[in-house]
């Protein structure tokens, strides 16, 4: 029996993992695909910014890191997927895990080699890095999950290149060398990218990682920055998109260096769509999602993630943000 590949997306907060994954999932490549989610924070986002109209199983955790509290839920799922395949109730060719941007992916990957369950039915295929080029060299700098997610690549893909000038690129590749001088790098622009350089490529070389870390299949301790927290706001009640809008472009003025990440799910009175919103320190932007189906109430759910992030503010300015009709525009 050929065993299940894996593929582990990772890279830092805003890299753009959940780009790539979409266009995974869109492109004809004819396989089915089931993806497990791992958040930072209480409340799932990516689900509904990835595609709707899959047929892709899409499992999420977001009770935690998948590299710590939910490594036992990692597992659990993987058994659960095997199960059904075997049941023929599911029906896939590959796993694909996208991780939170705060994992550090050793212990992820170390599933795939101390798990005997796991062992005999999965194949980790390779590990995924992708590169915000923006803001790589503050997040290597401040954030040792950014490099061991760039020490563990089989690939690295440097994302928003057209964001800083060719010399900065030339140091940062320079940089990013220096810490994996086995893994391939590209470029690659919202998440397009050739599949054959990304899937079944057999890149996990587990000698490799040893001399790296030698005690990758004993060691499975993990910890994060103490000093960077999440919240999610919550409102069932429609938004005014434009005063949305202001207000973010208002507070990154003033704390988009501790803004890590940000990104939302919004429901607006003027938009009969989901409205998309993704930031990253400075640079935010906003797109239209998929359509508010008929058996679900609208909602929106918006994550922040970062340092000594201002909560109840934040909380009292999009309370202010709410549309000001009698009754919301469905």
């Amino acid at each position: 029996m050929s065993l299940v590949p894996v593929t582990i997306l990772t890279g830092f907060l805003g890299s753009g993992k959940t780009t790539l994954l979409n266009r995974i999932l869109k492109e004809s490549h004819g396989q089915r695909i089931a993806v497990i989610e791992n958040e930072f924070g209480e409340a799932g986002i990516d689900n509904d910014i990835l595609l709707q109209d899959t047929e892709e199983q899409i499992v999420e955790m977001n009770n935690g890191c998948i590299c710590c509290t939910v490594r036992g839920d990692l597992v659990r799922i993987l058994g659960e997927l095997r199960s059904k395949r075997q049941a023929g109730q599911l029906h896939f060719d590959r796993v694909v895990i996208e991780t939170t941007g705060l994992a550090d992916p050793a212990p992820v990957a170390q599933t795939f080699f101390v798990e005997d369950d796991i062992v005999e039915y999965y194949l980790l295929d390779a590990v995924i890095t992708l590169v915000d080029a923006k803001h790589a060299w503050q997040q290597l700098d401040e954030h040792h999950e950014a490099q061991e997610q760039v020490g563990f690549a089989d690939r690295l893909l440097i994302t928003k290149t057209d964001l800083i000038d060719p010399e900065s690129l030339k140091k940062l590749q320079q940089r990013l060398r220096k810490i994996n001088s086995r893994a391939p790098f590209q470029l690659v622009n919202f998440g397009k990218t050739e599949l054959k350089e990304i899937l079944d490529i057999r890149g996990f070389n587990l000698n490799a990682i040893l001399e790296i870390e030698p005690d990758f299949l004993q060691d499975v301790s993990h910890e994060h920055d103490d000093d960077v927290s999440s919240f999610v706001y919550r409102q069932q009640k429609p938004f005014d998109a434009h005063m949305v809008e202001e207000f973010i472009g208002a507070i990154i003025q003033v704390y988009g260096q501790q803004l890590l990440r940000y990104k939302g799910v919004l429901y607006c009175a003027d938009v009969k769509r989901r409205l998309v919103l993704q930031g990253v320190h400075m640079l935010f932007g906003t797109d239209v999602g998929a359509q508010w189906r008929a058996e679900e109430i609208p909602e929106t759910r918006f994550v922040f993630i970062g340092k000594q992030l201002p909560e109840e503010m934040i909380r009292r300015g999009l309370d202010q943000c709410l549309a000001r009709l009698d009754s919301p525009a469905i």
